[in-house]
């Protein structure tokens, strides 16, 4: 695999499982010393010791990512002293999916928590972490959007909103953020499968029927768009939302 994160350094939030730690495995792979962070210990220093029994470099660092301003900047600061001074790649992964299937079943804390976690926390972290970037000489930001953010459904609405804010706020901080060296961009993933499921399993294959792809994807697909932006093979790229769905949100869906 190529060293295109050679001496550089990341954070990824939520990385303890599913693509948040498939995002750290393939930034540790491109040489990148990574910070995995996330709630549960366990399960980041097993992260953790598997990227290192690879031979690439991380740490972690525990956060609960509430919303609150405090939380946020509490682990930049952490990992940027983890990270020897600087972040080079901010990952704002970490994100919550609450179950409200409709307008009338969404109440006020689950509205609240989806914003806090999933909007809030991001926002207070990369305003925590630019400005070092930027008096660094740059870095890369990239946040996780959803194809749900455009390509709507009768139901799920709020989640879909927040990811609809993120991809929203890519724009702008590439707008503020780019002529002082920070890059920002996003990946909008479609239905992947979790890596520890019983590829036996059906798991959300009716979102996927008629899509180019026909099946679920893998989390190391997101990671590879997520390296691909950190790198300087993006060097081009500000703004963008990356889709890899499959074809999900871009190309008509026929019913089988």
């Amino acid at each position: 695999m190529t060293q295109r994160l050679q001496d550089r350094t990341a954070l990824v939030t939520g990385s303890t499982s599913n693509i948040g730690r498939a995002i750290a495995q393939r930034l540790a792979a491109e040489g990148a010393h990574v910070v995995v962070s996330g709630r549960d210990a366990e399960r980041g220093e097993a992260v953790v010791a598997g990227i290192r029994a690879d031979g690439g470099k991380a740490d972690f660092v525990r956060a609960d990512l509430d919303g609150s301003r405090e939380a946020s900047h509490a682990l930049a600061a952490e990992a940027t002293e983890v990270l020897g001074g600087r972040i080079d790649v901010l990952v704002n992964n970490a994100g919550i999916y609450r179950t409200a299937p409709t307008l009338a079943d969404t109440d006020a804390d689950a509205l609240d928590q989806l914003y806090a976690v999933n909007v809030k926390a991001p926002y207070f972290l990369t305003q925590a972490v630019a400005p070092r970037m930027v008096a660094d000489g740059g870095g890369a930001i990239v946040n996780l959007g959803s194809w749900v953010a455009r390509l709507a459904a009768p139901s799920g609405g709020a989640y879909a909103s927040t990811k609809a804010a993120m991809e929203s706020l890519t724009r702008s901080w590439a707008a503020e953020l780019g002529a002082q060296g920070v890059r920002v961009n996003a990946v909008s993933p479609g239905v992947v499968r979790p890596p520890e499921l019983d590829p036996a399993l059906s798991f959300s294959e009716n979102m996927t029927v008629g899509t180019p792809a026909g099946a679920p994807g893998h989390p190391d697909a997101i990671a590879a768009a997520v390296a691909y932006l950190a790198s300087d093979d993006a060097r081009f790229v500000h703004g963008s939302v990356l889709d890899v769905d499959g074809g999900r949100a871009n190309v008509a869906v026929v019913a089988a």
